[in-house]
């Protein structure tokens, strides 16, 4: 470790101490907080009893924060960074924890940060279905989760959690209008059918309008940028004493304009393909949002989601109970990028893609007295693919790729908790897991097909100690695994002939070294501290170029080490007045690669968020709530290489929200005017060199104001 790092975990867990000293604090019986109960150890805990870091957002507070989608839940989260850049797509996600995430979207690219709803793992995540309307709660898992949630968690979890059928019986409607063309309607019902079964029915729509024109198409019908989508979701719910037996399914629709993004040409040497034909930055979109394209196919975007899921729960006895989770699951979506940017059609990539996953769990949890454990078997299939047809790579047209995987998994699984005394506790649990991947390739001169199988064992260790003024004290060593992966684009020059490269990587493990402090210090203080140590072997960085036949991203292997702090905390300055806090720092080192030192994608290296809140009580009971949220993202780069042109750094960015709500004095409506964004900053979303170009994929959120209306019946 360096002397950077070990002054940093020094000066961190000093801190934590600090704040924690004296142990004992005057505290009220009755708390001034609302305790926030969260299942990311798949039991229901007081957040501040779960011995890893974590945030949590409650659902009906998510629009207060300017929070439509799960990007936003990226800005008000430490060390938590979600870009958007997928094939240019407007629905994808892309998660980075703690310098993890995905920094690629097709099919042999596992995500680094797994993404949960209701218990079932989404393996993709460009067309999925992020709509936030009838949430309960998202929870946000940071540092290896591999013990309980498998594979693809060694950067972190993140938890959707729907409202369930019955426990909130009524209905709720509300709508959105602004700027940018905003319209967005939803609605929520829950009723009790009978006195065992109850159904819960969301539906909604969202509209914003673009931010840029495709200014060579006048008659492309749509904007860069633009979107729309309709999503619905029905739930039922058969409850005894003994058994509940939930049955749901969703289903979204949407379309768009492509994302705004645009091509440097003029920063590449002369020997550059887009140079040596002639072209310079003169001929792009002088407006970078603004789309110069010339192929109306690849103005327009679409994506589509559906799946299907039952859960059973079952209390065999007073100490045993049992729960199965069974899914389905289909996604698609439409894209593609013309690299050029140009009218000329010299780059382009007109892309397709689809995957089918079905997924079985079942555990068997116990709890007694002291002692309980969460155990289970897990399954999970998916095939899928990728297909882009014609392509153009440097002017040549009629290229074809096309890219499948078959992948199967299946792990086993415990966790066992002792409770040592009423306030020391200790927990310890493990994880295998076997993967199987069959990968087929056709990249022009193919095809090419190779398989893969891998197999690990992941683990963690975990001690909590109660204080006596109640404040949590925690010390976890947690591991991950990720299989090894394919290249995304197999494309490689081998005695003048393309061949596919089809060379799996190692598989990816994490060790993570954490400690942490959680609770109440004071009474109008609630808080959590976490410094952590995170070791990763065989990690895959995607590295592209268009040497060779083709747009190739190959995998670059390093081992990294990361260390950093992170804090959250609400204070309340008075009764109407409270004031919520993140920060979050990590420094990232990468091991040398042929005497290049590469860095950590799209990984900032301090972020946080400042939010004040105030509310203003009227006479006969009614209330305005007043809320403001900033966030900050540091400079980073967009990918591994810090290249000496600094051309693939993103500069940091700030992001302010504002909400004025009226509350009635019934509580059944609220009317709001809200900002989002209100500096209108532009920044970029992902960067790319790939030696001939740089792409500059840009945000899509411009300031927009507008007014919310919610009624509750």
């Amino acid at each position: 470790m360096t002397n950077r790092k070990t002054a940093l975990l020094t000066a961190s867990a000093s801190a934590t101490l600090l704040a924690i000293s004296p142990v004992s604090f005057a505290q009220d019986d009755e708390s001034l907080f609302d305790e926030i109960t969260v299942t990311a150890t798949k039991r229901a805990q007081n957040i501040y009893e779960v011995p890893i870091a974590i945030s949590a957002f409650e659902g009906d507070k998510l629009a207060q924060q300017g929070i439509v989608d799960i990007v936003d839940i990226g800005k008000f989260v430490p060390n938590l960074n979600i870009t958007q850049f997928s094939a240019g797509h407007t629905s994808s996600a892309n998660p980075f924890i703690r310098g993890i995430g995905l920094q690629d979207h097709l099919i042999t690219t596992d995500p680094g940060v797994s993404v949960y709803v209701d218990g079932v793992y989404l393996g993709r995540q460009v067309g999925q279905n992020w709509n936030l309307s009838n949430i309960e709660r998202v929870e946000v898992l940071r540092g290896p989760q591999g013990t309980l949630y498998g594979r693809n968690s060694i950067g972190g979890a993140i938890n959707i959690i729907t409202k369930t059928p019955g426990t909130d019986p009524g209905a709720r409607v509300s709508i959105e209008a602004g700027s940018r063309e905003r319209l967005n309607g939803d609605f929520y019902v829950d009723t009790q059918l009978t006195d065992t079964i109850a159904m819960a029915f969301t539906g909604g729509f969202k509209n914003r309008g673009g931010i840029g024109n495709f200014v060579n198409l006048p008659n492309a019908g749509i904007k860069v940028g633009e979107t729309q989508e309709i999503f619905g979701r029905i739930a039922f719910r058969y409850a005894t004493d003994e058994v509940s037996i939930t049955l749901a399914a969703d289903s979204n629709d949407g379309e768009g304009g492509l994302r705004p993004y645009t091509t440097l040409i003029d920063e590449m040497p002369a020997c550059s393909a887009l140079r040596q034909a002639g072209y310079t930055n003169a001929d792009v979109s002088s407006d970078p949002y603004d789309n110069n394209t010339g192929q109306a196919s690849q103005t327009r975007v679409t994506n589509s989601a559906s799946g299907v899921a039952i859960t059973l729960d079952w209390n065999v006895t007073d100490s045993i109970s049992t729960k199965l989770i069974a899914s389905a699951r289909t996604s698609e979506y439409r894209s593609g990028l013309d690299d050029d940017s140009l009218f000329d059609d010299f780059l382009s990539f007109p892309e397709t893609g689809q995957a089918n996953q079905q997924s079985f769990e079942v555990q068997v949890n116990g709890d007694f007295g002291a002692w309980d454990f969460v155990s289970g078997l897990y399954h999970f299939e998916e095939q899928g693919d990728n297909f882009q047809s014609p392509t153009t790579f440097n002017g040549f047209t009629d290229g074809i790729f096309i890219l499948e995987q078959d992948t199967k998994s299946f792990a086993g699984y415990a966790n066992i908790g002792y409770d040592v005394s009423d306030s020391f506790r200790l927990s310890g649990g493990a994880r295998y897991t076997e993967d199987k991947k069959d990968v087929f390739a056709n990249v022009g001169s193919g095809p090419f097909s190779n398989k893969h199988d891998s197999d690990e064992i992941s683990w963690e260790l975990a001690a909590n100690f109660t204080l006596d003024g109640g404040m949590n004290v925690y010390g976890a060593i947690q591991n991950g695994y990720q299989s090894g992966q394919f290249p995304a684009r197999p494309y490689c020059l081998f005695g003048g002939t393309i061949v596919g490269c089809l060379i799996p990587g190692r598989n990816i493990t994490a060790t993570n070294y954490e400690v942490g402090i959680k609770g109440q210090p004071f009474d109008r203080l609630q808080m959590s501290a976490a410094v952590f140590y995170t070791q990763y072997s065989d990690l895959p960085y995607q590295v592209s170029s268009t040497s060779g036949g083709g747009f190739s991203t190959e995998n670059l292997i390093v081992d990294q080490d990361s260390v950093g702090f992170e804090w959250e905390s609400t204070l309340l300055v008075t009764d109407n007045f409270q004031f919520h806090t993140t920060l979050g720092y990590i420094d990232v080192d990468v091991d040398e690669q042929n005497n290049v030192k590469p860095v950590a994608p799209l990984t900032p290296e301090l972020t946080f968020s400042l939010s004040p809140e105030l509310s203003i009580p009227l006479s006969g009971g009614a209330s305005v709530v007043m809320r403001a949220d900033y966030s900050y993202r540091d400079e980073m780069y967009g990918e591994p290489s810090s290249d000496p042109g600094r051309l693939t750094k993103i500069d940091d960015r700030s992001i302010v929200n504002v909400d004025i709500a009226y509350h009635s004095p019934d509580e059944t409506w609220t009317a709001a005017l809200y900002g989002r964004n209100v500096s209108d900053e532009r920044y970029d979303n992902a960067r790319l060199n790939t030696g001939d170009y740089v792409l500059q994929i840009l945000s899509n959120d411009p300031s927009e104001f507008g007014v919310r209306f919610v009624k509750s019946f």
